[in-house]
């Protein structure tokens, strides 16, 4: 069954951008679904995100064995804020860009290509890498993400050296960011870790082969053979025709549906081969196409906690005074930017939802709206905070509310005369609106709270 125009264009908006911007309300019923694509894809000239707080003294080698403690505290203390920035800047992009396709895409990626490491220098060159090349070709960005910095020392390749390869990145590469598992095998990750070994960085995080550690002996990967290089390894697992099926597949589920059409997978990943990999192609080809808009793809992906907090901000118009608390929140709710819980990225699905994230899902909007207190630590099991339990009870300590100015007069203008749950909501029709409004005075304010506050809500 296909489904009306408002909530297609709905459903378009969460899947490829993060949900109706509070600006997009009064025209998104009429809009047409082309309009609103080239809107989405919409690319202006590319701006990086970056932080302001300086960088530190370039001749104080604060992390040598011999430094003094304060030193190395103050070094961890400008990183930890330099990052900070850059999860609250991408956060920001997420939330005001007009570019949503590139930004979402991105954030797709920045799961995908899953990357922790604690330089911000090397965090903020992965990110922008991974926003310039969202929506280009997915063989320059498999070669710029493979040649950053933050993953080849995430996943130790400067360790990876002739006659002592390590071969952590090679696996990853094929296992996770590639052609997934089931088509190599131990054998060739063996030899594609002799062809990228060397592979290195310098102190200012430009790429390096340091051609006196790459071991020059002949290779067999994948039923080929030759002296390859990291490069040569790259090609040839482009070459496969696994890797597009496995990419496409991993989109379908992140964009379309968890349960895999297999014939609509096989016909996409076909496609994106022969694009030679054209990510934007295959995304237009996606949104494009009448199965997106069946009602079984319609309202039942759960939102991240990303994807929950950037469309609450992006439907309600609010001045952050401490943005920086906004940090807990993806914390608390098991979802924070640039922080992975490890090389596979985070799960998706049900996996968002247990009995402490689930309360705190519902009472965020309250939350943010000043109507009730936050009184939760982080989740016993996450490992965000790297086993330091005792960081959970400072982090209660230390909460301040991220003092939210909310204007509900904007709302009230623009829902005034439009039912909130059409606009608010993916599938409506599941939703009881005489309970909602039993919690409410009737006001738009407290009607949007409490849909936001629904588990319907919880869905795009």
């Amino acid at each position: 069954m296909m489904a009306d125009s408002l909530v297609k264009n709905k459903h378009l908006l969460w899947r490829a951008g993060f949900g109706i911007g509070i600006n997009q309300i009064d025209d998104l019923k009429n809009k047409n679904i082309k309009t609103l694509m080239n809107e989405l894809f919409k690319q202006d000239s590319f701006t990086e995100v970056n932080y302001d707080t300086p960088d530190t003294d370039p001749t104080a080698d604060y992390m040598n064995s011999n430094a003094p403690a304060e030193k190395k505290k103050e070094m961890q203390r400008i990183n930890r804020e330099q990052n900070n920035e850059l999860n609250l800047n991408f956060l920001d992009k997420m939330v005001n860009s007009k570019e949503q396709m590139r930004e979402k895409m991105a954030f797709f990626w920045h799961g995908h290509f899953a990357s922790r490491v604690l330089n911000p220098k090397f965090n903020r060159q992965l990110l922008n890498t991974i926003r310039k090349n969202a929506l280009g070709n997915f063989k320059d960005l498999l070669f710029e993400v493979s040649q950053s910095p933050a993953m080849l020392n995430f996943l130790n390749n400067q360790q990876n050296k002739k006659d002592h390869p390590n071969e952590n990145f090679a696996r990853e590469v094929m296992e996770l960011f590639t052609m997934g598992r089931g088509n190599y095998t131990e054998k060739d990750v063996r030899e594609g870790a002799r062809a990228f070994t060397g592979w290195s960085y310098d102190k200012e995080g430009n790429f390096k082969e340091r051609k006196n550690l790459h071991d020059e002996g002949t290779k067999t990967f994948l039923g080929k053979t030759g002296n390859f290089s990291g490069a040569d390894v790259l090609n040839i697992i482009l070459e496969q025709k696994s890797t597009s099926q496995f990419i496409t597949t991993k989109i379908y589920k992140f964009f379309v549906n968890e349960n895999v059409d297999k014939d609509i997978v096989d016909k996409l990943s076909t496609g994106f081969y022969n694009s030679g990999y054209d990510i934007k192609k295959l995304m237009t080809e996606i949104f494009s196409s009448s199965w997106f808009y069946d009602q079984k793809n319609i309202g039942n992906r759960i939102k991240s906690p990303v994807e929950l907090m950037a469309g609450i901000m992006r439907v309600l118009p609010m001045h952050i005074q401490n943005p920086e608390n906004l940090i807990v929140y993806q914390k608390l709710l098991g979802q924070m930017l640039l922080y992975p819980p490890n090389v596979s990225g985070w799960p998706n699905g049900k996996s968002w939802i247990d009995s402490s994230t689930l309360m705190l899902r519902l009472q965020v909007p309250q939350i943010w709206s000043g109507l009730r207190p936050l009184e939760y630590s982080p989740r016993q099991d996450d490992d965000i905070d790297m086993g330091m339990k005792s960081r959970e009870t400072a982090l209660n300590k230390t909460f301040k509310n991220p003092n939210i100015t909310i204007d509900w007069d904007r709302v009230d203008k623009i829902f005034t005369s439009k039912k909130c749950e059409d606009y608010l909501i993916q599938n409506s029709k599941s939703l009881d609106m005489n309970t909602v409004n039993s919690f409410s005075d009737k006001s738009i304010k407290m009607t949007v709270i409490n849909l936001m506050s629904t588990p319907e809500y919880q869905l795009m």
